[in-house]
Parts: structure tokens; C-alpha cells; sequence
């Protein structure tokens, strides 16, 4: 008999940014995003350019704004096709719609793919959410497949769970924002200069201000603060949430801030990620935050 824990696949699209042991250990099928450093060749992220070297290019030459592109359709064609021909249904998990058309990208292959097997099981998932709480959000699908859940019961507690993920987080500056066009819902903030150090928080798929600080130091503090006040303020308890933090190119500031945020919210287990290049065009090269989703199974029954 077909061991029901492992009866369907796991597929993300690249803003998940799971470390690549998590991804093996999991088996999760990763739909890489497309950059572009000079605005006409576009390099698979993790595949034709790493995260590490990103950055790189990015502290190297400020007057460099990359872009990204989604997966084609063709993409998640070929993942969808080979997990077919493995006999796996698929759930498969992609960035926010208010960040890019990943979502429909997936959904498009999803058709094309359901016309020649029409008896495939795929669902197509718009998390609400991008980097490290997408990436919580498939690790807790992960976790539903290990502990036995039905391909039935983890769709339905995906549509519960995803609608708790936040982001708090802060950038070096609003300047990247404003070039990728994402500056719209924080231009209260802005004023009249771009110096000043934004705290964002993204929820229910878009991103809006949640104050402001004058120092890289109390950006960062107010980010944590502000998470702190949406457990207090919604009467939720922390334990009942995964954590995630993550940093863009400063890893010892990253591990600083993983280690100051496990101390405020009384926990050694919060994974501490690096920012991929799908979202670090967006923030710059500086991005630093804490965000959580709560765990599958303290989701309260109705």
C-alpha cells in the first residue's frame, strides 16, 4: 500500500529561500526566478548566479538596480510533468500575486498539463507572503505530509495558516523600493529624503509602513518591537507560531539579529535564512527582518 505521507510533492517557487539542506531533506522542488544584472541576459537564480555573488555585485556597484523575471510556464511545466509521471499529486506554493505573476505562470502550466493528464491532481497555492514565510509556509506543508496528512487536509490548512504570515523587516534605504516601483504603499514615509530607515510589514500579500527609525541599530529593534506588539495586540501567543529570520548580504549582521531575536521571543529555534535575489532587488542589499506563520496544528477549529 502507498504510504500516504508521501503521496504528493512539494513545489515552490524560488522566493521561498530554504536552504538548500532543508530543500533535500524535504524533497521540495524548487522553480527558480529569472535575474538580470544588465537588464538583458537573465540568469536563473541559484542556478546561473548565486545569492552570495548577487550581493556581491550589488555592494559593488550602487548604481546597479537588477531586475527579475517569473518562471515561464515552460518552468513549471516540466517540474509538474516529471512529478506526474511519478504518479505524485502536487501542491504547489508561489510568491504573493501582489509581487508577480508567478501564481499564474503556474496556473496556466497547470492547465496545459491537466489537458494531457487529465486525471493529475495539481493545486496551485498564492501564499500571501514571499522569502522566509513562504518558506515556513512549505516547510509546515512538509511537515502535514510527515505527519500523514491528506493531500485533502493540507490544502485545507493551507488557507488557514497562510493568512498568518508577517514580515517585519527594514532596508539601508527606500532607494531600491523606489526604483522596483514598490514604494507606493510607503509613501507617507518617505518625506523628503530616502535616508531615513523604513520598518515594513508585509501582510495579507502587500507591504505597508509600520514606522520609522534614524539608525540602522534602532531600524532593526523597531522591526522586532513592532512583531512583538502583533502578538499583544491580536492576543496571540508566540509559541504557537514557526519563526524565520533573514539578512541580504551582511551575514554576521544576520546572525547577530538571529541570536538578539531568539533571546526576545525566548526560542532556539528560529531559522535564520539569507534573502534571495528575487526579493533583495527590491529592498537592496541590506534587508533584515524577523517574520512567522503559525504552526498547522495550534490553527483553532471552528
Amino acid at each position: 500500500m502507498k504510504d500516504k505521507k508521501l503521496n504528493y510533492a512539494i513545489v515552490s517557487d524560488g522566493s521561498c529561500d530554504l536552504p538548500e539542506e532543508l530543500v533535500s531533506k524535504y524533497d521540495i522542488k524548487i522553480v527558480p526566478f529569472y535575474v538580470s544584472l544588465d537588464g538583458q541576459t537573465y540568469l536563473k537564480e541559484k542556478v546561473d548566479l548565486g545569492v552570495r555573488d548577487f550581493y556581491e555585485k550589488l555592494v559593488g556597484d550602487t548604481n546597479l538596480f537588477p531586475k527579475t523575471t517569473l518562471p515561464t510556464v515552460a518552468d513549471y511545466e516540466t517540474v509538474f510533468k516529471d512529478l506526474i509521471r511519478e504518479k505524485k499529486d502536487i501542491i504547489c506554493v508561489c510568491i504573493t500575486t501582489k509581487f508577480s505573476g508567478s501564481y499564474n505562470s503556474a496556473s496556466i502550466a497547470k492547465n496545459n498539463c491537466l489537458e494531457k493528464f487529465p486525471n493529475a491532481k495539481i493545486t496551485v497555492i498564492d501564499s500571501m507572503v514571499n522569502t522566509g514565510v513562504q518558506g515556513l509556509l512549505v516547510l509546515e506543508i512538509a511537515r502535514m505530509r510527515q505527519e500523514g496528512k491528506t493531500y485533502e487536509e493540507t490544502i485545507q490548512l493551507i488557507e488557514e495558516i497562510k493568512k498568518t504570515g508577517r514580515i517585519f523587516f527594514t532596508v539601508g534605504n527606500l532607494e531600491y523600493l523606489r526604483k522596483g516601483g514598490r514604494i507606493g504603499k510607503l509613501a507617507g514615509i518617505v518625506g523628503a529624503t530616502l535616508r531615513i530607515k523604513p520598518i515594513i510589514v508585509l501582510k495579507d500579500g502587500e507591504i505597508f509602513s509600520s514606522g520609522i527609525a534614524f539608525t540602522r541599530k534602532k531600524s532593526f529593534l523597531k522591526a522586532t518591537d513592532a512583531a512583538l506588539s502583533y502578538f499583544k495586540e491580536n492576543n496571540e501567543n508566540p509559541d504557537d507560531y514557526q519563526f524565520i529570520t533573514g539578512f541580504g548580504y551582511d551575514i554576521e549582521e544576520g546572525m547577530a539579529y538571529n541570536e538578539k531575536s531568539k533571546e526576545i521571543f525566548k526560542r532556539d529555534d528560529i531559522l535564520l535564512i539569507q534573502i534571495g535575489a528575487t526579493i533583495g532587488v527590491h529592498t537592496g542589499p541590506y534587508p533584515l527582518g524577523v517574520g512567522f506563520i503559525k504552526k498547522f496544528d495550534r490553527i483553532k477549529k471552528a
